[in-house]
């Protein structure tokens, strides 16, 4: 069974993480239920960066073909090895794929994304 998880992505500073983290932290202290994942960024920039068009692509593909290794989705997809395992490895890094022994799965259904000019 595919996971419904979804994970929530900002575009905020470090103080703004932490005072979201405290947030959810005095809720759960209260006894709430807290069920919420999030991935910051500090800049737009960084954010287009870990999540171009390639590696939606590619986080995509995983996500209809799970346990395949990088060179097998590299080669499904017709793209150069090391540039698919450098999009792993840095989408890895952001918490949207996960590598195992049965190779690699992507746990999140989707991602919510909000972007403020504030």
């Amino acid at each position: 069974m595919t996971s419904r998880r979804k994970v929530q992505v900002h575009v905020e500073s470090l103080q703004d993480a932490g005072r979201r983290f405290v947030d959810a932290w005095r809720r759960a202290e209260r006894g709430e239920r807290v069920r919420e994942e999030h991935l910051s960024f500090e800049s737009l920039e960084g954010l287009l960066a870990t999540l171009s068009p390639k590696r939606i692509e590619l986080v995509r593909y995983i996500r209809r073909r799970p346990n395949l290794s990088i060179a097998a989705v590299a080669r499904e997809l017709g793209r150069d090895y090391k540039r698919v395992h450098g999009d792993v490895r840095a989408l890895e890094a952001a918490g949207l794929l996960e590598e195992s022994g049965k190779g690699l799965r992507a746990p999140y259904a989707g991602v919510d994304a909000e972007l403020s000019f504030s």
